[in-house]
């Protein structure tokens, strides 16, 4: 189960941060320093799976910013990079070449992006195409 997902730049500025575990506030802001010092500072020859308290940070850099799963110990940790890979290819053709500003200045679409694949801290959808047509059928609503 994924406990939560963050994306950070590099100064370690959290540009979306969803919980599927209840936290307090304090907790959230300590947790978000904690994973940014590990990722950030962390070689690039290392693997992208860091043990994090009693569970698993698994993490890849796209340009500036870090997308970062934290899940339970027994999760496949190539199934999540292929999620963060997922959710970065969806991002990429929602905004047309997905940059940090659109996570910031859009942050409710990408929320809903996130919500089309993945629900209560697991995989719901692992079909790009799926995915696409689902938010394009959501947009089409809108207008």
């Amino acid at each position: 189960m994924i406990r939560f997902i963050l994306l950070q730049n590099r100064q370690g500025k959290t540009r979306l941060a969803k919980y599927y575990v209840p936290l307090q506030d304090g907790e959230k802001r300590k947790i978000e320093y904690d994973v940014h010092q590990n990722v950030a500072n962390r070689d690039a020859k290392f693997t992208n799976f860091v043990e994090f308290r009693s569970y698993k940070l698994i993490y890849r850099r796209y340009a500036g910013l870090f997308f970062t799963l934290c899940v339970d110990p027994s999760d496949n940790e190539l199934a999540c990079l292929e999620l963060i890979h997922l959710f970065v290819e969806i991002l990429d053709h929602y905004f047309n070449n997905v940059r940090e500003l659109d996570l910031v200045y859009n942050f409710h679409k990408v929320f809903v992006i996130m919500d089309e694949f993945i629900l209560s801290g697991e995989l719901e959808e692992s079909s790009k195409k799926t995915v696409i047509n689902r938010l394009k059928e959501l947009s089409n609503l809108n207008v």
